[in-house]
């Protein structure tokens, strides 16, 4: 069965395993959760950020009218570089369109 990628996250330059990786909080298994592939961690989930909130939605939350409920996921990524440990929190996501 041909693997469904849906979410791509960017490694930071030069990071090197071991690595581990949260979604929102919540630790992922490579290989059941996502694969690395070069410079990139694959996810079959689809993954989204927020993006840019408009002027009309920043003020009604200024207001206290409403507030914003869409989905905004965090993938986090602890990795070494010249043997050191870094954390790279919010990495940027890419959506994969599925070509059926």
């Amino acid at each position: 069965m041909p693997e469904r990628i849906t979410s791509i996250a960017h490694l930071p330059a030069g990071a090197r395993p071991p690595m581990r990786v949260w979604i929102n909080g919540v630790e992922q298994s490579e290989g059941s959760d996502f694969v690395q592939r070069g410079a990139d961690l694959v996810f079959e989930k689809p993954l989204e950020k927020e993006g840019r909130l408009g002027p009309l939605r920043w003020t009604l939350m200024l207001l206290g009218i409403a507030g914003t409920y869409r989905k905004n996921d965090s993938v986090d990524v602890q990795y070494e570089i010249n043997g050191k440990t870094k954390l790279a929190t919010g990495v940027e996501l890419t959506p994969v369109t599925p070509s059926d």
